[in-house]
C-alpha cells in the first residue's frame, strides 16, 4: 500500500480548500479541484491509519493486561468482562478505520484513472460540493437516497 506522507503546509492547504464557499468551488478547473480532493483524501487516509492503529494499539494493551479466564464481576451490574467489552469495541472502530482507508484508497484509484467523481449507479457527475463533503463518494445523492448501497 503506498504511503501518503502528511505536513502542516498541506493541513493548510486542506484547510483553506475545505473553506471555500460552494460557487468558487465550482470555478476550479478540474485539475485544482482534483488536487485539492487529492490533498483531501491523503490527510483523511493519515488520520484513519493513524486511529487505526491507536484503537488497535489500545486493544492489544487491554488484552495484555487482562489475564486469559480472569473476569471480575461488577456488582451493580452482575456482568464480567469489561476489558473485553472495551477491547472489542476498540477492535471495531479500528477495522471501521481501516474500511474508510480501503473507500479512500479507491477513489485515489479512480482519480489515477481519471474516473473520479461518476457515480456508479448512473454514470452522472457526482456534485463538487458532495465530493468536497464526502471525498470518497462513490454514489450521487439521487442514486444513493434510492438505495441501500454501503456508502
Amino acid at each position: 500500500m503506498t504511503q501518503y506522507i502528511q505536513d502542516e503546509s498541506a493541513q493548510a492547504r486542506v484547510e483553506e480548500y475545505l473553506n471555500l464557499p460552494d460557487e468558487d468551488l465550482e470555478k476550479l478547473s478540474d485539475s485544482e479541484f482534483l488536487e485539492g480532493q487529492t490533498e483531501l483524501l491523503n490527510l483523511e487516509r493519515a488520520t484513519y491509519l493513524a486511529q487505526a492503529s491507536a484503537l488497535k494499539a489500545e486493544a492489544d494493551t487491554i488484552a495484555q493486561e487482562s489475564e486469559p479466564g480472569d473476569t471480575q464481576f461488577d456488582e451493580e451490574s452482575g456482568e464480567g468482562g469489561t476489558a473485553t467489552i472495551d477491547r472489542e469495541r476498540d477492535l471495531a472502530l479500528a477495522a471501521q478505520a481501516r474500511a474508510a482507508v480501503e473507500e479512500i484508497d479507491g477513489a485515489i484509484r479512480k482519480i489515477n484513472h481519471k474516473t473520479y467523481g461518476v457515480c456508479e449507479v448512473c454514470h452522472n457527475p457526482i456534485p463538487r460540493a458532495r465530493l468536497r463533503a464526502l471525498p470518497y463518494a462513490r454514489l450521487c445523492v439521487k442514486c444513493k437516497e434510492g438505495g441501500l448501497s454501503k456508502r
